[in-house]
């Protein structure tokens, strides 16, 4: 048993297949650089302190037994963590959890998730506890369904394997494709976007529409087939035309966003091969595949259009155990 271990894990960015992979459909999505690093010490009793400053808390101290829905929204991921890890392996301790992000859970590049992550691969490590990389994103893929209700566990994926996936909603099929960097911008709004409402939202319109709304994700479900083909072969130049198209089809679902709107054609007007929202829709963030002669052209446009151009690398490595 450790009394101390330090884990980080990517944020990730969605790239095809968005709301269609809750209804089990694949998806194609890309760690980020940016980490979420969490560490995790043992204390005396059985309660958990949490310190988390870039979700508004400091020094939170808490019972393992306290229910979800009353605890801070921030807190919520780390002790459902916490409480699945302890409800498998029948480890139970004082904690104290400090998170430090290095991206703002404002971007929707997965921090819930990332978190969730590095919870469970660090209780692992302290309680001598080797899981596979299976059983992590079976007990993290719950805590966040507890937390959330819905999601179809592509963050966690990318959180834990890192590069970039081919995903099938529920994880079942988790293959990394590559792990090489895309080209592309992405943009953020500068709006918040809420991800349950939006995929309840989604919901309610397939329950009035579902032969019509069905056949929108079987046509996605295409795009992101040919994608992957793609990347296999390293054909990033033609992703353009199939963003487009998942962005149309996006857009009639009801997701997209004026704002959204005005930065995705003004990436295509500044060159851009083809640009889409990315994640939920309704803000966060979208992105652009661009060549490298365009891409200063579409970082501007996407700046005069509002939007703030975030830095990002994609393909990063999965969870891994700090120094």
């Amino acid at each position: 048993m450790k009394n101390k271990v330090k884990v980080s894990a990517p944020g990730k960015l969605m790239l095809f297949g968005e709301h269609s992979v809750v209804y089990g459909r694949p998806c194609i999505v890309t760690a980020v650089n940016q980490r979420m690093r969490v560490t995790v010490e043992v204390t005396k009793g059985d309660g958990i302190e949490l310190v988390a400053p870039n979700v508004g808390i400091k020094n939170f101290k808490a019972s393992i037994s306290t229910p979800l829905d009353k605890l801070p929204k921030g807190a919520r991921f780390v002790f459902a963590a916490v409480k699945n890890f302890n409800k498998k392996y029948k480890v139970v301790s004082g904690l104290c959890i400090k998170t430090q992000s290095g991206f703002s859970s404002e971007f929707g590049f997965g921090s819930s998730s990332s978190v969730t992550v590095c919870v469970v691969k660090a209780l692992s490590q302290i309680f001598d506890i080797d899981i596979c990389s299976n059983i992590l994103f079976d007990i993290c893929y719950r805590s966040v369904l507890d937390v959330q209700g819905v999601g179809s566990g592509f963050d966690i994926a990318a959180a834990i394997w890192g590069g970039t996936l081919y995903f099938v909603g529920g994880g079942k099929t988790i293959n990394c494709i590559t792990k090489k960097k895309m080209p592309l911008v992405v943009g953020y709004t500068g709006i918040k976007a809420d991800t349950t409402t939006l995929v309840k939202r989604v919901s309610e319109l397939r329950k009035s529409n579902l032969k019509l709304v069905d056949s929108i994700f079987d046509i996605i479900d295409s795009i992101v087939n040919m994608v992957h083909k793609l990347i296999v072969n390293n054909d990033f130049d033609n992703f353009g035309q199939l963003a487009n198209l998942n962005q149309g089809l996006l857009d009639s679902l009801g997701v997209s966003t004026p704002k959204l709107s005005d930065l995705i054609f003004a990436a295509r007007s500044a060159g851009a091969y083809g640009a889409k929202l990315s994640g939920a829709g309704g803000g966060d963030c979208m992105i652009a595949f661009v060549s490298n002669k365009k891409r200063i052209f579409v970082e501007k446009a996407i700046e005069k259009a509002g939007g703030k151009v975030i830095s990002i690398k994609t393909g990063a490595k999965g969870v891994k155990i700090e120094k």
